[in-house]
């Protein structure tokens, strides 16, 4: 008997990468599967249908139920039609998961606002866009399973991804707002935040990566790179199964670091420290406070370069690098 036996599930992007792990691992695990992708190259571009209709087959040539959905999570339509084709196939929906993504890296002075808006719209969007419909439903039937997908680059930070940051640090926010609004009514909502070695990972250009690790802002050190022996798409899934199960009726709001055979829990944005004093600050009293209080031994991700003259650079206790 398997973790998802009678389900109903929607995966987004799961033609290809962490998507495909999870729709035939669910598909293993006794759930009819919605393998939602439109076929897109890493930058959006494009579309085929041919890797959500492979995966299908693989999944019926195992003994499985799936069916293939070409829409675009980038569309509010797209995110309905995906959310009614499971109930129209299947009878309802179960569980809904958003690994569906694109990347266009480029530095923040150079990126355009194309290259802004069809980050945001495919993944914090088309968060949105599939949540909304898949929330009525779950909310009516009092039971639901909803698993986001973030990122270190929006949790922690990674230079050249200013659009694919802000987008997956806003999911962060959404997944606990949503998990507000939908525990009362028995629907779970958490994320994944993944490290995988996929098409996206490997778009990025070694050049880009250089950079990064000589800037000291890389998402991981050298070290905890090495330790992830294992970084296949695959090995996201067995964790996407566990949220989605009745084991996990009690998890709620919660983002997962989930990397090879690594899992860990983050923690929730709080304040690490605090000064206060009644009444107005003074300048020189903040200036006390910030150095030596709430950033004392905190380093700059990403100082200066030496041949930029800064002001106050040179004052004692005011480098925080």
């Amino acid at each position: 008997m398997g973790a998802l036996d009678g389900k109903v599930a929607v995966v987004t992007g799961s033609g290809r990468g962490i998507g495909r792990g999870i729709a035939l691992l669910y598909a293993t695990e006794g759930a009819k599967v919605i393998v939602n992708d439109p076929g897109v190259a890493v930058d959006g571009s494009g579309h085929d249908e041919g890797p959500a209709a492979q995966v299908v087959n693989e999944i019926k040539e195992a003994g499985g139920e799936a069916t293939a959905n070409f829409d675009s999570v980038a569309e509010f339509t797209g995110g309905e039609n995906i959310i009614r084709q499971a109930v129209d196939t299947y009878g309802r929906i179960d569980i809904l998961v958003n690994p569906a993504g694109i990347l266009r890296d480029r530095m923040v002075f150079n990126m355009t606002h194309q290259e802004w808006d069809d980050v945001i719209a495919v993944h914090l969007k088309g968060h949105f866009n599939t949540i909304k419909p898949a929330s009525v439903l779950m909310r009516q039937q009092r039971y639901g399973r909803i698993i986001n997908f973030s990122s270190s680059s929006g949790l922690i930070g990674n230079t050249g991804q200013a659009n694919y940051g802000a987008a997956k640090a806003g999911i962060g926010g959404m997944t606990r707002v949503l998990a507000r609004d939908l525990g009362r009514y028995g629907v779970t909502v958490n994320s994944i935040s993944p490290g995988a070695a996929t098409r996206m990972t490997q778009s990025v250009p070694d050049a880009a990566r250089e950079l990064r690790s000589q800037a000291g802002i890389s998402s991981l050190s050298s070290e905890q790179v090495s330790q992830f022996t294992r970084r296949e798409p695959e090995d996201v899934a067995p964790m996407a199964v566990f949220l989605a199960s009745d084991d996990a009726w009690n998890i709620n709001g919660e983002i997962f670091y989930v990397n090879g055979g690594h899992v860990g829990i983050t923690s929730h944005p709080i304040a690490q420290k605090t000064v206060f004093k009644e009444g107005h600050w003074e300048m020189s009293e903040l200036d006390d406070a910030v150095h030596n209080v709430l950033l004392k031994d905190k380093p700059n991700p990403a100082p200066p370069r030496d041949d930029v003259e800064l002001p106050g650079r040179d004052i004692p206790g005011k480098a925080l690098s």
